[in-house]
């Protein structure tokens, strides 16, 4: 027996098929998800979704959200996400670099939307080389 996996952001379908484990990067860590999993709603951080399929993982970036497990389909709807195989590994490093450089300029200053904008765009660049690494 599988899972059903559906990985919808607002302008595509990221992924939409079958897997043995699903492992999600929601808020309060990491959660794997086998068939026959409890039913769950849970809010996703940024980061990086694992899939198994057979003895092959892959992995996809993403950018918060939630997912529902319910009757063994996994329904992830993000804000943005990438399949970790499309994703540019060293183009990924230099936004990383970038995103770093931005948190860092920063750090000292109180708490200020452009503050909280580079702490989410440095997790979302992690999250984009995690992903392109993994797979």
């Amino acid at each position: 027996m599988t899972l059903t996996l559906r990985v919808l952001a607002p302008d595509q379908s990221v992924f939409d098929g079958t897997a043995d484990e699903v492992i999600l990067p929601s808020i309060s860590g990491l959660v794997g998800i086998l068939t026959g999993h409890v039913s769950l709603l849970t809010a996703l951080d940024s980061g990086v979704l694992r899939v198994r399929e057979g003895s092959n993982w892959s992995s996809i970036a993403l950018m918060g959200g939630f997912a529902e497990v319910e009757a063994n389909e996994v329904t992830v709807l993000v804000n943005a996400a990438e399949l970790g195989s499309s994703i540019d590994p060293v183009a990924a490093e230099k936004a990383l670099e970038t995103a770093q450089q931005a948190a860092a300029a920063l750090e000292g200053q109180a708490a200020s939307p452009d503050k909280v904008k580079a702490q989410r765009a440095l997790a979302q660049a992690k999250a984009r080389l995690a992903a392109a690494k993994a797979s």
